[in-house]
């Protein structure tokens, strides 16, 4: 945000007058000395000048666990004790919002295949003091495409942009090396307004089977980062409000698979994230 500086210049009336004449008083409110010639001149107003930052183009953020299809879900983790999400922990979820799911198919000797899905939603408000919503969420996408290039013990990092995601989208790409396997990491961050979108997915094959093609994984990720900037519109929309009021935004598509409720609560958050550690 731009703070124009103003001087303010103050005219001393009784600079120049000699010292004898101050004894007799130099007064501007003297009406003998023909009018106001030695008044100051009003001072502008700084605050009548400071352009007003501009008001965020989103107010609110969907339900992290609810911006993807089940559908989806069952493309990217098939094998997830829960579908419905691990919700991180947030003190305003109309800012900031999390949601990661686990899937491993273990195939016993044979090996297994793990996959990994993070949802993080960040939404940021006009000030005048950091500047605009907008402005405030291109730094911060910025940052964490730099973040993701830095990725400690990162192998093979390249970098692309990609097209029809948000108003700005990219995709980092990199490998990491552990003793369970080679796990292929796709880090795509999108910015859409005055949110950013990120979604980290990656896949390792385990035990003797073979690492996932980092392509398939790329074109699940930024399937996943269209749904999921679409879920923020929505949650934005003037439309997504019916007759009586609810958000239908929020509302999560039902599961038809056969754990119950209570199994997935049980479940929940049981999962961890090797290609994080």
């Amino acid at each position: 945000m731009h703070r124009p500086a103003q001087r303010l210049t103050r005219i001393l009336a009784c600079a120049a007058v000699p010292v004898m004449l101050v004894a007799a008083g130099c007064s501007s409110d003297d009406s003998s000395d023909g009018g106001n010639a030695q008044q100051d001149k009003p001072a502008s107003s700084p605050a009548a000048s400071a352009p007003a930052v501009e008001k965020a183009a989103y107010s609110t953020l969907p339900e992290a666990c609810a911006t993807l299809s089940k559908k989806t879900l069952r493309d990217l983790v098939p094998d997830a004790d829960n579908l419905k999400g691990k919700t991180g922990k947030s003190d305003d979820t109309a800012s900031r919002a999390t949601c990661s799911w686990n899937s491993l198919d273990n195939k016993g000797v044979d090996g297994s295949q793990f996959r990994w899905l993070h949802v993080s939603l960040m939404r940021f408000d006009s000030d005048e003091a950091l500047g605009s919503g907008e402005k405030r969420a291109e730094k911060y996408y910025a940052k964490q495409i730099a973040d993701a290039k830095a990725t400690e013990d990162a192998q093979e990092v390249a970098t692309e942009p990609v097209s029809g995601t948000g108003d700005a989208a990219t995709v980092v790409s990199y490998e990491l090396k552990k003793k369970e396997g080679t796990f292929k990491q796709q880090s795509l961050v999108t910015r859409v307004e005055n949110v950013v979108v990120t979604v980290d997915y990656n896949g390792a094959g385990l035990a003797g089977q073979s690492s996932p093609k980092t392509k398939g994984l790329l074109e699940d990720a930024t399937k996943a980062g269209k749904e999921a900037v679409a879920a923020v519109t929505k949650a934005n929309s003037k439309d997504t409000k019916d007759s009586s009021g609810e958000d239908s935004a929020k509302e999560p598509e039902k599961d038809t698979g056969k754990k119950s409720e209570k199994d997935d609560d049980e479940n929940a958050g049981q999962g961890a994230d090797p290609g994080k550690s």
